[in-house]
């Protein structure tokens, strides 16, 4: 999901962290049926905030809509490059500004009613006529059109290299059935040609059951319910105790510990989430280049890195992750607080210097990271003054520049724009920091038309370097994605985009 835990997803886009918890521990019992011994339990952190996936941005709601809906292409859950779903097979015309998409017979939604080309063209129209979460990513549609029932043709502006992953890295592309949002309250209802159906939801937990008629063949469970347990130590003890069957929100603190033990089977692979700092350039003195770049001289990722996630996470000072074809190796900031003084000197500021950082505490991690820059930056002469706020208020804060500086993550990135482009152009929609740079402006719009992946990589390859050394954002780490379940539990799979999928799931 492009979703920045805020979602992103971003969103993720979304911005939505699915963090490892936080908040009183609840009770553990069921709530809203499931449990039996052919339904999974999961225990995930937080609740939905609602279920229409055109709307919401919430990484919890996304966690339920990924076994509810789909979408035309898929990530293959290996290396995350695009495959057929609702979509059998595409073509492109030779200039690039039409892709045919060829649509898959035989499916039908929750309510019974038959899939075909009408429902893409609503879901994509309503998405981009209502201006919802996702219209940015039809920014280079110029038409969606649907000659027959069984074929839709998308007709652009210009070349889009990354169309799949536009329209179909997460369930906020979802595909819905035409006129869903007149017959259904797609907040609290849902109407997908997923494996499993929204059966009900409170306060305690949401409820899937299986759905007899996928396209893709009935998953072997009768259904998921989710249960909200915000204490990572609850879930995992919940796990330990058969009350649930699978958890995503491991405490970090344990992980090495878990690897050995025979009662929990955990699972980790490096995640295209990244962890980061952005300071507001409306702000003096941080709408100075030195003293960023001595901000970003004076922290050590490593330590940063070992008290937020105990180690199971990539140090970083790009977006991408190490292994990613779109990696780039660029790490210019040694720690060094003494050339970190002397940028502050060049720039003029006078010391102490406050700077207030924004963290919410509904994601523990980025109150234990902001805890360690602040002991960092003191001996340089920067107080920092860590404001913890709950997400509501931190995004609220965010979306008015209220902040010197803030923290949180982006998750769900699969192609180059989705770490760069709405986050550092200009124009980008979640530049909430204000960065403009003309030179990046360019490499990023030239990046976005590029059909030659080589061609392509170099030209982010060269923003990004760029961006960090503007230090658009300070990025901190890469986390890994770990979750655990009950021994014998089979047909599961971590997922670099922490997209939670339980179709092929089979319980001991």
């Amino acid at each position: 999901m492009r979703t920045n835990r805020l979602l992103p997803l971003v969103t993720a886009g979304v911005l939505a962290l699915a963090a490892c918890g936080g908040g009183d521990e609840v009770d553990t019992g069921g709530g809203g049926g499931g449990g039996g011994d052919d339904v999974l339990v999961a225990a995930v952190s937080a609740e939905p905030d609602q279920f229409d996936p055109h709307v919401t941005n919430a990484y919890a709601s996304f966690q339920v809509l990924e076994n509810v809906y789909d979408t035309l292409v898929v990530p293959n859950a290996q290396d995350l490059t695009m495959e057929p779903s609702l979509a059998e097979s595409w073509t492109t015309s030779d200039d690039q500004l039409s892709w045919t998409f060829t649509l898959r017979e035989g499916v039908t939604f929750h309510d019974g009613s038959e899939f075909d080309s009408a429902d893409v063209v609503y879901s994509y129209r309503r998405i981009i006529d209502e201006e919802l979460s996702n219209a940015y990513r039809f920014e280079t549609v110029a038409d969606v059109t649907a000659p027959d029932p069984r074929t839709v043709v998308i007709t652009l502006t210009r070349p889009t290299p990354n169309l799949l992953e536009q329209i179909g890295a997460f369930k906020g592309m979802a595909i819905v059935s035409e006129g869903a949002a007149d017959e259904f309250d797609l907040q609290s209802e849902a109407n997908g040609t997923g494996p499993f159906q929204l059966e009900s939801s409170d306060a305690n937990s949401t409820v899937l059951t299986t759905f007899a008629d996928y396209w893709g063949g009935a998953p072997s469970i009768d259904g998921v319910e989710f249960r909200y347990i915000s204490e990572p130590t609850s879930a995992l003890t919940a796990l330990r105790n058969g009350e649930v069957q699978w958890t995503d929100n491991v405490p970090p603190q344990n992980v090495e510990s878990l690897e050995g033990d025979d009662e929990v089977e955990l699972g980790s692979v490096t995640s295209v989430e990244y962890f980061y700092l952005s300071m507001n350039y409306d702000v003096a003195p941080f709408d100075n280049r030195d003293v960023r770049r001595a901000i970003a001289t004076a922290i050590d990722r490593d330590e940063v890195t070992q008290a937020a996630r105990f180690g199971a996470a990539q140090t970083n000072q790009t977006a991408i992750p190490e292994g990613s074809p779109w990696y780039t190796d660029y790490a210019p900031f040694e720690p060094d607080q003494d050339a970190a003084r002397q940028l502050l000197e060049q720039a003029g500021v006078e010391t102490p210097l406050t700077m207030g950082l924004m963290v919410t505490d509904e994601y523990p991690e980025t109150v234990a990271a902001a805890q360690v820059i602040a002991a960092q930056l003191e001996p340089v002469g920067i107080e920092v003054e860590i404001q913890e706020e709950d997400f509501a208020t931190w995004l609220a804060r965010q979306g008015d520049g209220d902040f010197d500086a803030f923290m949180l993550s982006w998750i769900g990135n699969i192609d180059p724009a989705d770490f760069y482009e709405n986050q550092h152009l200009s124009t980008g929609g979640s530049n909430y920091q204000g960065y403009e740079n003309p030179q990046v402006d360019q490499l990023l719009t030239a990046a976005a038309t590029e059909v030659d992946p080589a061609v392509r990589g170099d030209l982010y390859d060269q923003a990004a370097r760029i961006i960090v050394d503007d230090v658009s954002y300070l990025y901190l780490y890469n986390p890994d994605e770990v979750q655990a379940w009950a021994p014998g539990l089979t047909g599961y799979e971590v997922r670099a985009d922490a997209a939670i999928d339980f179709e092929n799931v089979e319980l001991p």
